[in-house]
């Protein structure tokens, strides 16, 4: 459920705070053979289910970059800011692929909010840190600080 923030200068006065957790996703062979077709990256080990069962994973597994892409449907659901007139996707930095999404697997967004400041009137820039977990397991598909400009409504 996630953390609801009335205004985005409210963000610079809760640097630290742990968010929400997004809605556990599941990751299908239909949304990695999607991802493949869109990118151009029709690597056997996304896409081939019969030779992956071989591969060092014993089946396929997604894109390291679909797993990324899946951030703007997670940090909407990690913290709701409201009273903005739009929100603005500046870029990731510190992006880490810790471990493999196997086909089939289910994965979240859990999040803290790391560095808020305003560059501009009415434009707050926050970053936020994303740990990307998958369901049953120790490890971590991904961690990645997600930068995002909030303007303020009018």
């Amino acid at each position: 459920m996630a953390v609801v923030v009335e205004t985005p200068a409210a963000l610079l006065d809760m640097v630290g705070t742990e968010l929400g957790t997004s809605d556990w996703l599941l990751i299908d062979q239909a949304r990695i053979n999607a991802f493949a077709e869109v990118t151009g990256d029709h690597q056997w080990i996304h896409v081939d289910v019969e030779r992956a069962k071989a591969g060092p994973f014993g089946g396929t597994i997604a894109h390291g970059y679909l797993t990324l892409s899946l951030l703007p449907l997670m940090v909407p659901q990690l913290v709701e800011v409201r009273n903005v007139a739009n929100a603005i996707n500046i870029g990731v930095d510190n992006l880490r692929f810790l471990s493999p999404v196997r086909a089939g697997a289910r994965i979240r967004g859990k999040g803290q909010l790391i560095k808020a400041d305003e560059p501009r009137p009415g434009h707050i820039q926050a970053v936020i840190h994303v740990t990307i977990e998958i369901e049953g397991s120790d490890k971590h598909a991904a961690v990645v600080d997600s930068i995002v400009r909030f303007v303020a409504a009018s």
